[in-house]
């Protein structure tokens, strides 16, 4: 059922991922990011959503053609290359037009103000739409689960791709352009398990997952305080 234009149901889908947004802004200590570029990165974020979408469309076609869905195989392609590698992909491929000459990028812990707006502008427009199909019930789920998924994808993108940006700017391409691979990498990892554990149906799956999502979210926190802490022009 479609609740159309509920307006408690929009708002449960997009303030997790609004006071998300507001945390991880106050945590850039040095210089504020100019409102305009995050607004930009939230809508690209958004619009990745409808790439992500075609190309996830693609790729289950395909599956469903080679291999017997449900299989383990078709599971592990399903959600490490089509799911996983299509989010982030675009993700990662926005924030790095969008940024990686922009001269408001010239601290390391930008990358992850960036990177976490990009993802959550995913992710909020995805909560939309889950919500306002599904209900209230799934607006709570996602804001325990998804959002904050999302948010720790892009922190461990962003941490990264600030790391590329300083040895960028020390004259090391090499070592930029192989933590340039690890933005993308680490999150679609990330966000592979996270879909693969979510939809398996073993009988400790549940427990499972949330220990995952448990070990992420610290994991991620702490590398927010740690980067905000330590963070210095680049």
């Amino acid at each position: 059922m479609l609740y159309y234009f509920n307006p408690v149901l929009i708002a449960a889908a997009v303030i997790p991922a609004a006071v998300l947004l507001i945390i991880i802004y106050k945590k850039d200590r040095l210089e504020p990011e100019p409102p305009r570029l995050l607004l930009l990165l939230v809508l690209l974020g958004i619009a990745a959503t409808f790439l992500a979408i075609g190309t996830e469309t693609l790729g289950t076609f395909i599956l469903d053609h080679i291999l017997p869905e449900g299989s383990t195989l078709y599971n592990i392609l399903m959600y490490f290359i089509v799911v996983a590698l299509s989010e982030e992909g675009f993700k990662y491929l926005f924030l790095k037009k969008c940024t990686w000459k922009n001269k408001a990028f010239n601290c390391q812990f930008d990358a992850v103000v960036y990177a976490v707006f990009v993802s959550l502008g995913f992710a909020l427009w995805e909560n939309v739409g889950y919500v306002l199909i599904y209900g209230l019930e799934t607006a709570v789920i996602r804001a325990l689960t998804a959002i904050p998924g999302h948010a720790s994808f892009g922190v461990f993108m962003g941490a990264w791709y600030g790391m590329a940006k300083r040895y960028q700017n020390y004259g090391m391409p090499a070592k930029s352009k192989a933590c340039r691979k690890l933005a993308l990498l680490l999150p679609v990892l990330a966000h592979s398990f996270y879909d693969f554990i979510a939809s398996s149906e073993h009988e400790l799956s549940v427990w499972i997952f949330v220990v995952f999502i448990i070990v992420m979210f610290i994991a991620a926190f702490i590398l927010v305080r740690k980067l905000a802490k330590t963070d210095s022009y680049i």
